[in-house]
């Protein structure tokens, strides 16, 4: 399946005691966008993702999670690529799931133009002492994010941490602006974000906001996320097998700190 149903499965082997410990993840790459199959290099076609389960080869990758409180007790739910709070999250809520089954991806952009309409919440993220407000909070683990958008140009899937990235605004002047050099050079241009780096981040807002994880609804804010480095073994081609690092640098020595790009 896709982004989402792989979500449902990590869940279901967190749901085992030991699951993670005992279970290797490997997946057939069948959904509307597939981004942890493009992050890691996995074909998009049954053949050749097939290859790869049977070529039996593993690589550890960190398992993020978040928790939110919910008639006196906490819930756990993990992910694999990525989390979002606020315009993102709004999008995939408005999506209609038969347009989405005849038009694919350009469902969520026919739905993310519907959000623009509305009057976006205030989010502001936490960690370390430090906090950024905006109207849209992006968590990677992996450097992907709606395909092949290099969001999160520093995310490493090995080293322990939490890639946010918070937008100021989330308009229709945030989409002109950004729309042209993410088709362009796949990234997002100077000034567009502010970023840092963390290992628990914590998200909240004042009025209703709602949350996404690997592209499914996942309620409402407030949240907090975290990590558990190498946590979740996964079945890779042969080019990531027993690479110390995944999609990216090792740049734990910046954690917390912040930067704008």
């Amino acid at each position: 399946g896709g982004d989402g149903t792989l979500n449902e499965v990590l869940n279901g082997i967190g749901d085992v005691p030991d699951g993670f410990a005992r279970t290797r993840l490997g997946f057939m790459p069948l959904g509307t966008v597939n981004v942890l199959a493009r992050e890691l290099g996995i074909p998009l076609d049954p053949h050749g993702s097939w290859s790869v389960i049977k070529s039996n080869r593993e690589a550890r990758l960190d398992l993020p999670w978040m928790e939110q409180a919910c008639e006196g007790h906490t819930t756990r739910r993990y992910f694999i690529q990525l989390a979002g709070a606020g315009l993102d999250a709004r999008a995939i809520e408005l999506v209609n799931w038969e347009t989405k089954k005849k038009i694919g991806p350009l469902a969520y952009v026919l739905a993310g133009l519907r959000a623009l309409r509305e009057r976006p919440a205030a989010i502001v993220a936490s960690s370390d002492g430090q906090r950024l407000s905006g109207e849209l909070v992006l968590i990677g683990n992996g450097r992907l994010y709606g395909g092949n958008f290099r969001l999160f140009h520093e995310a490493d899937m090995r080293d322990g941490l939490l890639d946010v990235c918070v937008f100021p605004r989330a308009g229709w002047r945030t989409l002109f602006r950004c729309s042209l050099p993410l088709m362009l050079s796949r990234r997002l241009p100077a000034g567009a974000v502010r970023r840092f780096q963390s290992r628990t981040v914590r998200l909240e807002s004042a009025v209703r906001a709602p949350l996404e994880v690997d592209g499914e609804l996942a309620g409402q804010l407030p949240a907090v996320f975290n990590v558990e480095p190498l946590g979740l073994r996964v079945l890779v081609p042969a080019s990531l097998a027993g690479k110390k690092e995944v999609s990216g640098r090792q740049p734990a020595d910046r954690a917390g700190q912040t930067h704008q790009t």
